[in-house]
């Protein structure tokens, strides 16, 4: 589920909220970091249950709107459209998605109903709702696509939804955007054919991945003075000060790779700093930062210094 851009951000994230030095005992904050990536699957199944929940809500709705004693033809016999959405219903009767909610009890919206309502009620009021609704038939694709723009237009963008998150957990709201991301691409991805698994991914592709977050963290950190004179050599004419902690971290990280990571291709470190810096730093970041790491790769290789194992790892 998390590729190596997303740990990388979250070591970026821990890094920034600690400032102590290399001499410190860390344990406390390798737990942290480690235990805000396990989570991050906390928050993703969180909001896939969010769906779950609302389409039980609307089921839930139409069985009381038909039992009234003077219903109405259309009220007897409503638009079951939304209610048998082929994506709600394969969430729904999803074996291994209700292993994983009951075995990590995540069951939020069972005490906080009323955020069920306030999406709920968004989702009745939405032109995209009126559109889908306005007929009686639908295929796969059709209930994919109406899912993927609700979660996108009405769900990711809640601002109490948002706030409920922020309030949860003190990692949550970092991290929002990553799940929510990885939400929508498995909510596009899944077909009548996927497997009962595809909305229960790992947390990480292999034992590597894990294994790369916390080195990435340790090594980072325990090198810190290091490469932060890296750094100053490359930025005379700057003061230490004019230089954004988050581009700092940033830097320390990619030095780390180039230094301590043998397998990883210098390009592949450069581009993955340039774009979270271009999402999580400042507007100029991303060039200031290239132009930093450009000269170091340069001095490297010309220093014989840049020991990468393996074809074009260059």
């Amino acid at each position: 589920m998390l590729n190596r851009r997303h740990i990388r951000i979250k070591v970026m994230q821990t890094l920034y909220a600690f400032d102590g030095s290399e001499s410190d005992d860390f344990k406390k904050e390798e737990k942290f970091l480690l235990q805000s990536l396990e989570h991050m699957y906390d928050l993703y199944l969180m909001q896939l249950s969010l769906l779950i929940e609302i389409q039980k809500r609307a089921e839930d709705h139409q069985e009381k709107i038909q039992k009234k004693h003077l219903a109405t033809q259309e009220e007897k016999n409503p638009n079951k459209k939304f209610v048998n959405n082929e994506i709600l219903q394969l969430l729904k009767n999803n074996e291994p998605l209700k292993n994983e909610l009951e075995n990590r009890k995540i069951d939020f919206w069972y005490l906080d109903f009323e955020y069920i309502e306030i999406i709920y009620k968004a989702i009745l009021e939405s032109d995209l709702y009126k559109e889908y609704m306005s007929t009686r038939t639908s295929d796969v694709n059709q209930d994919k696509i109406f899912i993927v723009d609700v979660f996108s237009e009405i769900i990711a963008p809640n601002d109490k939804l948002y706030e409920y998150i922020e309030d949860k957990k003190l990692t949550w709201i970092d991290d929002l955007p990553v799940i929510n991301t990885i939400l929508q691409k498995l909510l596009r991805k899944v077909k009548k054919s996927s497997t009962d698994f595809h909305f229960t991914p790992k947390l990480y592709k292999d034992e590597e991945d894990r294994d790369f977050a916390r080195d990435l963290f340790k090594k980072t950190l325990l090198n810190r003075s290091k490469f932060n004179e890296e750094i100053s050599k490359k930025t005379v004419n700057w003061d230490s000060d004019r230089i954004a902690n988050l581009d700092a971290i940033l830097l320390q990280m990619a030095i780390c790779e180039f230094q301590k990571f043998p397998s990883i291709p210098t390009k592949v470190t450069i581009n993955e700093y340039l774009e979270i810096a271009k999402e999580y730093s400042t507007p100029k970041s991303s060039i200031f930062i290239n132009g930093i790491l450009d000269k170091i790769v340069k001095e490297y290789t010309e220093e014989g210094k840049l020991n990468k194992i393996g074809r074009g790892l260059m």
